[in-house]
């Protein structure tokens, strides 16, 4: 399945912005800071941190995605990850490797916007900065689609005007979410009954009168008005497609955590955007039948409930997926698996999903 990462293209507008205020340098723009923050504030710009994972975490523009351009397959990973028919906004510190890694890009046809102060002149503008972790997309038909990184099995998931949130735990497990400063869910989707994934008090923070929660048929039963899908059971919910798959373990040790017909896996098709929720899961036969149709997809890697880093490689290779998130991994080090899919097309990214 084809999409675009922020797909659609803006050339002609980026020339129109940057007018005579911008610096040509080696095919690339070079501009200051309030230049910077109008290319990107449309949603067809894609923004790119080139620092160290170390530097991004401690703080970053909203919605960036991390290249470190002092890696050895800097060059390789931004062509796997960028596509060419998008305007790239990039920055580092001070602006002295942005130059480095908009050049690179150049070369590749890209085309590139650099902010000359880098994020330090951002910051002097005091211009917004952030921890949270965002990735943005745009679905084949033109929905933006922004995965919010929030904890272990939990992420939220904003399409459009909708929020779906998966696997909701305020504070049964750390860090503690308050979900009351939180936009309402559109939909809540529970995989299975386990307290890092079914927590009623979030539940409650977050559901409205019209809130749709689907899950399992064991979490159901404590969930007032939950509709229960089973492995294999499809529905239509705001236009999506939302497929409930199966999720257990396969090891002989493990089957007692997730028995085989008992949990959920999530697919939803959001617009175009197929997204697999792996939820707690080893491993299993069914992947196979995902392979192709997956373009997001966040699998687990936690011992001894889910799956090492070598079977998650596994379970990649077997899906196919355009973007892999690693969640759910506690103290693994889930860096490996960088390494172990190096020679493929998945773009893994490593999000604070412990």
């Amino acid at each position: 399945m084809k999409f675009n990462i922020l797909a659609m293209s803006w050339f002609t507008m980026l020339s129109t912005l940057l007018g005579c205020s911008a610096q040509a340098t080696e095919g690339f723009e070079s501009v200051d800071v309030d230049k910077f923050e109008q290319v990107i504030a449309s949603d067809s710009v894609l923004r790119l941190d080139v620092r160290t994972p170390k530097e991004f975490a401690a703080g970053h523009i909203a919605e960036a995605i991390n290249i470190d351009m002092m890696a050895s397959d800097y060059e390789q990973r931004a062509i796997r990850t960028l596509p060419k028919d998008r305007t790239v906004a990039l920055y580092c510190r001070t602006g002295n490797r942005s130059k480095t890694a908009a050049s690179i890009l150049v070369k590749n046809g890209y085309t590139v916007v650099e902010l000359a102060p880098g994020i330090v002149g951002w910051e002097r503008a005091k211009k917004p900065v952030t921890t949270e972790e965002i990735d943005a997309f745009l679905s084949p038909n033109g929905t933006p689609v922004k995965f919010h990184c929030i904890k272990h099995g939990t992420l939220a998931i904003e399409a459009g005007n909708r929020w779906i949130h998966v696997d909701p735990v305020a504070d049964a497990i750390p860090p503690v979410t308050d979900y009351t400063t939180m936009p309402k869910a559109d939909l809540i989707l529970v995989t299975h009954g386990h307290h890092d994934h079914l927590d009623m008090k979030a539940i409650g923070q977050l559901s409205k009168d019209e809130t749709k929660i689907i899950a399992n048929e064991q979490s159901a039963k404590d969930i007032q008005g939950a509709q229960v899908m089973k492995n294999g059971d499809s529905t239509e919910l705001f236009g999506w497609k939302v497929t409930a798959v199966p999720a257990y373990n396969t090891s002989a040790d493990k089957q007692n955590f997730h028995p085989k017909g008992r949990d959920n896996g999530y697919l939803i098709e959001i617009d175009g955007l197929a997204v697999y929720i792996g939820g707690d899961t080893e491993v299993i036969p069914e992947m196979q039948a995902l392979a192709g149709k997956v373009d997001v997809a966040f699998l687990p890697c936690n011992l001894p409930y889910t799956m090492t880093p070598e079977q998650v490689e596994q379970a990649a290779r077997a899906i196919k997926p355009r973007v892999l998130f690693p969640y759910h991994y506690g103290e693994t080090n889930i860096k490996k698996l960088l390494n172990l899919l190096g020679d493929t097309d998945i773009d893994v990214r490593i999000r604070q999903y412990q």
